[in-house]
């Protein structure tokens, strides 16, 4: 087993690859505005790093957001190239949060929350690392803080509204050794878990067509 993670759902433009017992390469920058710019570089590394060629990889595990809608898509289409470049190999998809949940190691109740921008949140609830126990939602975080009141909140999302998350933790941002660590443990455990590698975005893109806006043509 070979598994190729990527995600760039969040700000984190994460990379990684995995021999079904430990990850053997990963790569992860920080940076909100660039994500198709920066995706393929870090593929590229994590092959080096590995001292391995991208034919060697025999599954591909992808974080499926949510997300905003541009960065999300990055992570979704390269994963499907490569899939198509590779012969098909198969395409995992996985919550992004669950990522995150999965390295926080945590093993009681908590949360995970990442950033939505428009001044609210991504997240869902876990029983612990490894369940989630709710659909990822986007809310305004006072709108939420009661349902979550006493719990940890993992990510940037916990960490950008400390009055509404006050126990929040990290790790802050997302990893795709995470991510391909849990593909891996549910790939081993017989194959169940995975999303279509579809995006998850929960509401409408940013960018939108103006209302009655003026067509003007040619006379």
């Amino acid at each position: 087993m070979l598994l190729l993670a990527m995600d760039t759902a969040t700000p984190a433009v994460t990379v990684a690859l995995h021999d079904g017992t430990a990850v053997v390469a990963e790569s992860t920058r920080v940076d909100a505005r660039r994500h198709g710019e920066l995706l393929l570089p870090a593929v590229d590394r994590v092959l080096k790093e590995a001292g391995t060629a991208l034919d060697a990889v025999t599954g591909i595990v992808v974080g499926v957001g949510p997300g905003p809608y541009t960065g999300l898509r990055v992570g979704l289409v390269t994963a499907a190239a490569f899939s198509s470049a590779l012969g098909g190999v198969p395409v995992h998809g996985l919550c992004t949060l669950d990522g995150l949940a999965y390295a926080s190691g945590i093993e009681g109740p908590f949360a995970v929350a990442t950033d939505a921008r428009r001044k609210e949140v991504y997240w869902a609830r876990y029983d612990d690392a490894r369940t989630r126990v709710t659909d990822a939602a986007v809310d305004r975080p006072a709108e939420i803080a009661g349902q979550l009141a006493g719990l940890p909140v993992v990510g940037a999302g916990a960490l950008l509204y400390p009055d509404a998350f006050p126990d929040a933790r990290g790790p802050e941002h997302q990893s795709a050794g995470a991510l391909a660590a849990l593909a891996a443990e549910r790939l081993a455990a017989g194959g169940g878990g995975f999303l279509d590698p579809l995006p998850m975005y929960l509401r409408r893109p940013d960018a939108q067509v103006p209302k009655n806006y003026k067509v003007v043509t040619p006379k």
